[in-house]
């Protein structure tokens, strides 16, 4: 009885600390975007002169355009594909060699890397999407 009950606490565990990393990570972004329009909304109220650069620089920042997010993210979606890639094969290796001694292990194991084999590829393609769909401006200064 109580095996099924830590199984369970520690399901609940794991489900409950990537929901609080997602919410964390949520909420950094929106902290760091909230406290760049206070800093220029107390500029304004202030009466200081803001340079037009210096405004579009700070919400560009943070608001991601979509060239310079392409150029940032590909390469690194790249090479998250390929590491995963190889991972999702190890997996599947390892599976293979853990089944001859134990052979109940063998399938759980192959699923799960064929499922990061295809997290893999699914990098890859939103790499491919990225590089393909990327502004004008962004295509010259990859070629420069």
């Amino acid at each position: 009885m109580f095996q099924g009950f830590a199984g369970a606490i520690v399901a609940v565990a794991f489900w409950a600390f990537l929901a609080i990393a997602a919410f964390a990570g949520i909420r950094y972004d929106f902290r760091k975007r909230q406290l760049a329009m206070e800093a220029l909304r107390a500029a304004i109220e202030h009466g200081q002169s803001l340079d037009p650069a210096l405004v579009e620089r700070l919400l560009d920042q943070h608001a991601g355009s979509g060239g310079e997010l392409a150029k940032d993210v590909e390469p690194n979606l790249r090479i998250a594909g390929i590491i995963t890639l190889f991972v999702g094969v190890g997996i599947c290796l390892a599976a293979m060699f853990v089944g001859l001694q134990f052979p109940v292990a063998k399938f759980p194991m192959l699923g799960g890397g064929i499922l990061v084999f295809f997290v893999g590829v699914g990098l890859l393609l939103a790499a491919r999407a990225l590089g393909r769909y990327r502004s004008p401006a962004g295509s010259s200064d990859r070629a420069a």
